[in-house]
Parts: structure tokens; sequence; C-alpha cells
């Protein structure tokens, strides 16, 4: 099973430390991120984290990395659109 996040973690250092939070919860959970070098504001410049294994606690990752300081949501089905 593979969930997918958005969240406003703006770079390698600190989805580390992320990422070592969220390994603490389960060992076998693989983790990665996508950082998207855009200048729009969140969500719409975003970095993607993407947990795969299994059992996967959605709920957990969300509060985790909310606690962590950052912005965290599930990936939706949206197109961004630009003002202006």
């Amino acid at each position: 099973m593979t969930e997918v996040f958005i969240t406003d973690i703006p770079n390698k250092l600190r989805a580390k430390r992320v990422s070592n939070r969220l390994q603490s919860e389960n060992a076998a959970w693989k983790i990665n991120f996508d950082f998207n070098e855009t200048s729009l504001p969140y969500p719409c410049g975003h970095t993607i984290l993407r947990v795969e294994g299994k059992p996967i606690d959605s709920d957990k990752i969300l509060a985790i990395v909310i606690e962590q300081g950052f912005a965290c949501e599930m990936l939706a089905d949206k197109i961004c659109a630009q003002k202006g």
C-alpha cells in the first residue's frame, strides 16, 4: 500500500528529521520525498511525501508531520490555478 501526502517541508534536512520520526513509528515503512521547486504558496507549491508499507495509518502520519511543525494533507486530485 502507498499513501501520498503534500507538505510544506522546505528542504532535505527537515525532511530527514520528519522521516526519522516516521521510521520510529514503523521501521518497515519506505519513505521518500519529492521537492517541488516552485514559488507558489502551499498547497500549490509543495513537497510530496510518499509512504509505502503495511499497515499504513494515514492519521498517524498526518499527526506526526503536523507535530513536527509542518502542514500536511492527503494528496487530492485537483489542479492549482495561478491567479493574476
